[in-house]
């Protein structure tokens, strides 16, 4: 039988630590959310390998991000312990269980059904997170605006519509570009306007709605 809590105590110790990952708060929620616990029952053995992992096993698009990679996203967010998320793309709810740790309040937004009702489940008796359903281009404006926006897996795009929902100051964290040249990336929104800087090499699945368009020639 697999032991989960050491099994998580090495991955934070091993991935989330030795990828240069310092701020305590990301850290203490990592050692203390149980990531198995997000993934189909075939797949939990596997929930602390430095692995992209697949949260339905009828739909291997849609995974929980590495561990290292979420990690590194959520120190470069800065997050404040009042601050409003959206995290788009919520999949099973882990990421939005480890926002609820150290931000005010976390908005999970998801577009397939049978996830959304999965987050709702898992993340049930967390006050300070709301569970959404719509659109994942669309953000969810009635939440807005938000300080952080998290996106859960890679654009080809800009995520103009999500910008959209930032206040001033706000950051919005994604993995941009689906080829070996794709970065984690950090928008930071200002009176000047959008501010864009590449923070790490990264790779993972592109999102629905979220690819280029794609172009033919003759």
């Amino acid at each position: 039988m697999t032991d989960f809590a050491a099994a998580r105590r090495n991955m934070v110790d091993g991935q989330v630590r030795t990828a240069d990952v310092t701020d305590l708060r990301v850290i203490a929620a990592m050692d203390e959310i149980p990531r198995e616990r997000f993934l189909p029952a075939s797949f939990a053995p596997l929930a602390y390998l430095d692995l992209d992992l697949p949260v339905d096993e009828g739909n291997c698009a849609r995974r929980l991000l590495k561990p290292m990679v979420l990690g590194k996203l959520l120190q470069a967010a800065e997050l404040e312990a009042t601050e409003r998320v959206l995290d788009v793309a919520c999949a099973s709810g882990y990421s939005a269980a480890i926002l609820a740790r150290i931000a005010g309040h976390v908005v999970a937004l998801e577009e397939d059904r049978g996830l959304a009702e999965r987050a709702k489940a898992n993340l049930r008796g967390l006050a300070n997170v709301e569970v959404v359903s719509g659109a994942l281009t669309a953000g969810w404006a009635d939440g807005a605006p938000y300080d952080v926006i998290l996106l859960e897996g890679a654009t080809e795009i800009v995520p103009e519509h999500l910008l959209q929902q930032l206040r001033d100051g706000g950051r919005l964290l994604c993995i941009q570009g689906g080829g070996p040249d794709a970065k984690a990336t950090l928008y930071r929104k200002s009176d000047d306007g959008i501010g864009t800087r590449p923070i790490f090499d990264a790779r993972a699945p592109i999102l629905p709605g979220f690819r280029k368009a794609a172009v033919f020639a003759f």
